[in-house]
């Protein structure tokens, strides 16, 4: 047996000796020939690490049980010690958590909630190249970092706050404007609820002085507060007790922050119970007041509230609202002194347009003017009565904006003024204020920007209710529309001429014959041009409303085309001036043919008296005899046929003389040895006005006097 038991021994030693052999083989196939000290050292490396990574890892079966889990992973996701081998459904993880690790999907950088921390998902299958199915999870904590995040957004966020105030409160030179620019850039991406108030010389143009006591602002925008429980009301001047955080900031020239304002004493801020009321329904629960300020003057200041929606004001925020009243501060007092500066401007305009129209009986006129947005023009418009029964209309218009224009327009007028008082016709009028244009640019330098009066223009008409004729001369583009009594409108073809100053044409006049009752409408383009609309569709809006309404007088004429034909936006300062003609009755008018000899200076002037009784001027008549006397024999005696004597009953008494010749009367106080020589000083002074005008065949001397019933 000895044989037998040896040989199966050393069998059983080499089968497990080769079995040895086989499975070391394997072991150090699998170990990448890794020893047992090397497999420790290497397995107690990846615990150290799978352990102290700042990362939680999951390895998960296919099943969903965990496998395994480090140290980090245990504390994010709070596991019980116990917690390897269990599925994950038991782990008591949130349920969209559990949803997630068991689905088996692939997941990169997902945020998901756990408790008050954000985590940052990533899950792997593990199934690969033979490896057991299962998934890998990584975690990672972001809450620290979404903090900081949203710090980094709020800070860029205040300053695109500040970077888009920069922007949009400068945008106004309006103190209305600014005030509202302010609040729309505030609300709500820094409170819930802003005012701005004003002081009241701010409003004027003027420079506040201190002291500011007692506090009684204008408020000028409020912004956030709901229409329909107005908690602050614009336009409003409200006053603030001494104690008030408003009255602080002022007084100290610092911004106050007030927390829970409502718990103090200072409580309501404007002293009213019912606005405490409102801001209390409103959840206020803190404020920052801020006063605008700019070079050591207090402009005004703004108020910002905050409610239950928002977290309340605190140190940084009281930066934020000190830059932002700083930069409305420097817009609020360009705009003040540009209010200044437009009120100064509109008040020189004001004295240098008419204040009203004159009375005349030639026709029934009426005027608007409407400044250009935000600045002044150089438009304006005259009604000017002259002798024998006549009237000039004039609309004109001086290029460029601001004081300049202002300026040469008040020129304008008062040459027009005085050349029409020489009783020119409209085309040598506006010959002669062209040549004063070109003089007064040549005293100018050439080179100087704003100070050339080159391209304005000019309309001149002059209506005789006499005759009804109308005639008229332009020099530029200002308009004039006609509307006959029987409802045609008609625009008169009047020669193109240049803008006064440019010369090199004669200016042309056109006369038409007018009935009673006719319209004439003298305009500039800013009436008919605007944004989005030109000259031409703005000239057939105004024809269309014309002859929609034939039978509107003069005044509703002004009233009826500024609110249909006028622009939203004009393109400039708008002259309109709507003249409805009057005819002399021909009962007031009398004329006679007077033969050149001195004898019939006493029939003519008994024609005269005879007349003037025959229309109820008995006490006129002594007056008149000696005019006419007068006025006939210096016609005789100067003169040259014919010789033609008319009298105009209207406002006055109107003796017109004229002759066929043009030399020029001129009235000189005789020696008291002069034979003669005293007839025009006679004249002078029994008449309220007397003159001179010039015609194609001579010239009229006319002399007017007061009637008792005028």
């Amino acid at each position: 047996r000895l044989p037998l038991l040896l040989g199966s021994g050393a069998g059983a030693l080499a089968l497990a000796t080769g079995g040895t052999a086989l499975m070391s083989g394997r072991v150090r196939r699998q170990t990448h020939g890794l020893g047992t000290v090397e497999m420790r050292r290497m397995y107690e490396h990846h615990d150290a690490v799978l352990h102290s990574v700042r990362e939680g890892v999951l390895v998960l079966t296919e099943d969903g049980r965990l496998l395994l889990v480090n140290d980090e992973a245990r504390e994010l996701l709070r596991l019980a010690p116990d917690a390897e081998g269990r599925h994950i459904g038991a782990l008591g993880l949130e349920p969209h958590l559990t949803e997630l690790l068991t689905s088996g999907r692939r997941v990169t950088d997902e945020v998901h909630p756990c408790g008050d921390r954000l985590l940052v998902v990533n899950m792997r299958s593990t199934d690969r190249a033979g490896d057991p199915a299962g998934s890998v999870v990584t975690l990672r904590d972001t809450t620290a970092l979404r903090v900081l995040s949203g710090r980094a957004e709020e800070a860029r966020e205040r300053l695109r706050l500040l970077s888009d105030a920069g922007v949009r409160i400068s945008s106004s030179l309006d103190l209305t404007g600014t005030a509202e620019q302010l609040v729309d850039v505030a609300v709500p991406r820094f409170a819930d609820i802003v005012t701005v108030e004003l002081l009241e010389p701010v409003l004027r143009g003027e420079e506040p002085e201190p002291p500011y006591e007692p506090l009684a602002p204008h408020r000028t925008a409020v912004g956030g507060v709901p229409p329909e429980a107005p908690v602050f009301r614009v336009g409003e001047r409200v006053g603030y007790a001494a104690a008030t955080p408003q009255s602080r900031a002022v007084q100290t020239g610092a911004a106050v922050l007030q927390a829970d304002p409502t718990s103090t004493a200072e409580w309501p801020p404007a002293g009213s119970g019912a606005e405490a009321r409102h801001l209390l329904d409103h959840g206020v629960h803190s404020l920052i007041t801020v006063p605008l300020r700019f070079r050591g003057v207090t402009l005004g200041l703004a108020t910002f509230w905050r409610t239950r929606r928002g977290e309340p004001f605190d140190e940084a925020d009281l930066a934020i609202a000190g830059e932002l009243a700083v930069r409305t501060a420097v817009c609020v007092d360009n705009a003040r002194r540009y209010a200044h500066e437009h009120a100064t401007v509109a008040a020189l305009q004001r004295t240098l347009l008419p204040s009203g129209l004159p009375d005349q009986d030639a026709v029934e006129a009426a005027s608007r003017y409407l400044p250009a947005q935000g600045t002044v023009g150089g438009s304006w418009f005259d009604v000017i009565p002259l002798p024998g029964a006549r009237v000039a209309l004039v609309v004109g218009k001086v290029p460029g904006q601001g004081v300049h224009a202002a300026a040469t327009m008040g020129q304008l007028r008062t040459a027009v003024q005085n050349f029409s008082a020489l009783d020119l016709p409209p085309d040598e009028l506006i010959s002669h204020l062209d040549e004063l244009v070109t003089r007064l640019d040549l005293e100018h330098d050439a080179g100087s920007q704003g100070s050339r009066i080159t391209g304005a223009g000019c309309l001149y008409a002059i209506h005789d209710s006499v005759s009804g004729r109308c005639t008229m001369a332009r020099a530029g583009d200002p308009g004039i529309v006609l509307t006959r009594p029987d409802g045609t409108v008609d625009i008169p073809a009047m020669p193109a001429s240049p803008p006064l100053g440019q010369g090199g044409e004669p200016f042309e006049a056109v006369s038409l014959s007018l009935p009673a009752a006719s319209r004439l409408v003298l305009y500039t383009n800013g009436l008919l041009q605007g944004h989005g609309r030109t000259a031409g569709t703005g000239l057939d809006l105004l024809r269309h409303t014309l002859k929609a309404e034939p039978d509107l007088g003069p005044d509703e004429t002004c009233r009826s085309l500024f609110h249909t034909v006028l622009p939203d936006r004009p393109n400039d300062d708008v002259a309109l001036l709507v003249a409805r003609t009057r005819l002399l009755d021909p009962e007031n008018v009398a004329e006679w043919e007077v033969p050149f000899d001195p004898a019939a200076v006493a029939p003519t002037r008994a024609a005269c008296a005879r007349t003037l009784r025959a229309w109820g001027l008995e006490d006129a008549v002594c007056t008149a005899e000696l005019v006419i006397s007068e006025l006939i024999t210096n016609a005789l005696r100067y003169g040259t046929a014919p010789v033609r004597i008319r009298l105009l009953r209207d406002r006055g008494l109107i003796c017109e003389v004229s002759d066929g010749s043009s030399t020029s009367p001129h009235l000189r106080r005789a020696a008291t040895t002069d034979e003669g020589g005293r007839g025009l000083f006679l004249v002078a002074q029994f008449a309220q006005r007397w003159g001179t005008r010039y015609t194609s065949y001579g010239k009229v001397i006319w002399a007017e006097t007061a009637l008792d019933d005028r």
